[in-house]
């Protein structure tokens, strides 16, 4: 049986392909992908050439279940679920280790759409079931259950990664739809005072919305500058890094406290060094921590956001500003999120 799918095909390029349709056997299964949206990185994958020619995209969504194998235990055909953007490989030394992300080797656990097929697809192959799906709870909508599939539970991860506590001051650098949902996960871990750094009305808007008390726009002036001067020449308790350029991580560490922690989620596509003011590191005497992550993906962890969402704590639905319908509204879905019109936060698209 032959499926269509959304993928990279070249450089800069992008379109239609067919190939067989994948099988389940032993722990894995096989879904029919009801909800997806692309992502940034679906985006940097086709711009910068990093996976192969034919690789279907699309690494969030809710799917329905068709074949399961004959050592998967609590799915089976006709289950609603979730698939994380992460489906590492739980059963290595370096998940035991506690670092699933990187399980056989460096970002390993991000399988789908860059080792394996997306779910840009009819149908997708997804490893280990019992390990790495997890079932969609009643009353929890689509398109807020595809949000937890890899921005909200990577902005949760930074603000965990930031040891956030009571009362802390915070500055989340970048607010697309991560750090948008690190501003979410900042004020549900305790937080005080949330500097959103970012200039975007729609992002603006939905910050605030998040819990953000300040926002800081960069076309106004140093951001270090305009943190230091709001906070009294303190600095901030904790700073997220989850977006900006190769200069964000010199501007958390400028921003912070000394004392302070730093939670980096962000991806930087140099592939030279990144610098930062030796001063403003305290010459290697600050006390400042930097903590930085791949997000573990995973059953548990995704259970974990469908209960934030299922009981009110967490609405990432206000992430999707574009919403398209069927299966052929994957293309205009992506090059929607390849150009960043200034009204778009993230794009969803319905295909049942």
């Amino acid at each position: 049986m032959i499926l269509k799918g959304y993928a990279y095909l070249a450089l800069g390029e992008t379109g239609w392909v067919e190939k067989e349709r994948p099988t389940a056997h032993g722990i894995d299964a096989v879904v029919r992908p009801l909800c997806i949206s692309p992502c940034t990185s679906d985006v940097h994958n086709v711009e910068m050439g990093y996976i192969s020619p034919r690789r279907i995209l699309g690494h969030e969504g809710v799917a329905e279940v068709v074949e399961v194998g004959d050592g998967v235990k609590d799915f089976k055909p006709g289950d609603l679920v979730v698939v994380p953007a992460l489906t590492p490989n739980l059963r290595t030394l370096m998940s035991q280790k506690g670092v699933p992300q990187h399980c056989n080797g460096p970002l390993s656990g991000n399988i789908i759409s860059n080792v394996t097929d997306g779910l840009m697809a009819e149908y997708t192959w997804i490893p280990d079931a019992d390990m790495n799906l997890a079932k969609l709870p009643e009353g929890v909508p689509l398109e807020s259950a595809v949000m937890a599939c890899d921005m909200m539970t990577t902005g949760l991860f930074a603000a965990e990664l930031a040891d956030i506590q009571f009362g802390d001051t915070v500055a989340v650098l970048g607010i697309g739809p991560v750090g948008l949902m690190a501003v979410a996960g900042a004020r549900l871990r305790g937080a005080g005072r949330i500097f959103a750094i970012g200039s975007r009305p729609v992002c603006v808007e939905a910050a605030k919305l998040y819990g953000a008390s300040d926002i800081v726009n960069y076309k106004e002036g140093d951001v270090v500058r305009q943190i230091y001067e709001a906070t009294h020449k303190q600095g901030v308790d904790k700073c997220i890094i989850a977006g900006g350029g190769n200069n964000a991580l010199d501007q958390a560490i400028s921003m912070v406290r000394y004392g302070g922690v730093i939670g980096n989620v962000n991806y930087f596509t140099t592939s030279g060094d990144l610098c930062f003011s030796n001063p403003r590191w305290g010459y290697g005497m600050s006390n400042k921590t930097i903590r930085c992550g791949l997000t573990s993906g995973g059953r548990v962890r995704m259970e974990a956001m469908l209960s934030l969402i299922r009981y009110g704590r967490i609405d990432p639905s206000h992430l999707v500003t574009h919403h398209y319908h069927g299966f052929s509204a994957i293309d205009d879905a992506y090059q929607i999120m390849a150009q960043k019109p200034a009204d778009l936060i993230k794009a969803c698209v319905s295909l049942s």
